[in-house]
């Protein structure tokens, strides 16, 4: 074992959207090069929890850490908000998030999309982020369309631009959030062969997906959540086919009979 703190690890943390509570004392770790999905029913706080994990949204109790950094907070409850914006930015640089919707800028072509935040964000050198984006659009597989525009391609071919977009920043670890719901069935096997690969690379993901043969076949740990907690969580070949508790047999019950 590493004796490196953990890329990700989240310590009670609560979230809620005025008299809503979305999170309620919700904890994980994610250590480098693993790989967690997170699942459950819509509203379950899955999506909240990976917006909250890249600072994309404000928590108001509990700890975020980053390889063992932890987040600084000015104020307490409903008033409690980052208190570094250099450690917010280096925290979000370094978690690629991938959206459920691609997220793409129309007026760039898909290489100017992927290279567009390292060069303006990161400012790192042209040529080399040119090169690094051309490598990773070839290792989505779509390495031919560099010069398209986001318009052009279809719905699977926009979301493995938006993962090159995301590789390309070289993160920490990578945050897809739903990254497959928006497509037909036939385009998003496209995207979870991706993901399969950068899982067998060894990649620390936290993925939020409805596609459960996905998290099955790509983590090391499933988290169940219900109604803003940790219903169930383990390894996916026990999660999946010994549930314990019954929200999650009927969860998976409910997915299957879809």
């Amino acid at each position: 074992m590493t004796d490196q703190p953990p890329v990700i690890e989240i310590r009670n943390l609560h979230k809620s959207y005025g008299q809503l509570e979305v999170l309620k004392g919700v904890s994980l770790i994610a250590e480098r090069g693993e790989v967690i999905s997170l699942i459950g029913s819509s509203g379950s706080g899955k999506s909240t929890l990976l917006r909250c994990a890249n600072l994309l949204e404000d928590s108001q109790q509990g700890e975020i850490l980053f390889k063992g950094e932890p987040v600084q907070w000015k104020g307490t409850g409903a008033h409690r908000r980052p208190g570094n914006a250099g450690q917010v930015l280096r925290i979000r640089t370094n978690l690629s998030m991938v959206f459920q919707q691609f997220n793409l800028w129309s007026h760039m072509t898909i290489l100017q999309n992927v290279m567009e935040a390292p060069v303006t964000v990161l400012g790192r050198d042209r040529a080399e982020v040119e090169e690094r984006a051309r490598h990773y659009l070839d290792k989505v597989g779509i390495g031919d369309k560099c010069d398209v525009w986001p318009a052009q391609l279809s719905g699977g071919q926009q979301q493995r631009a938006a993962i090159a977009r995301a590789l390309c920043m070289e993160p920490e670890a990578l945050l897809f959030d739903e990254p497959t719901s928006a497509l037909d069935p036939e385009l998003e096997q496209e995207v979870v062969r991706v993901i399969k690969d950068l899982a067998g690379e060894g990649r620390t993901m936290l993925i939020v997906t409805h596609d459960m043969k996905m998290a099955h076949d790509v983590s090391d740990h499933v988290i169940f959540l219900h109604q803003g907690l940790i219903e169930e969580e383990g390894a996916p070949d026990t999660l999946f086919g010994a549930p314990k508790s019954e929200r999650l047999q009927g969860f998976l019950s409910s997915t299957q009979a879809a």
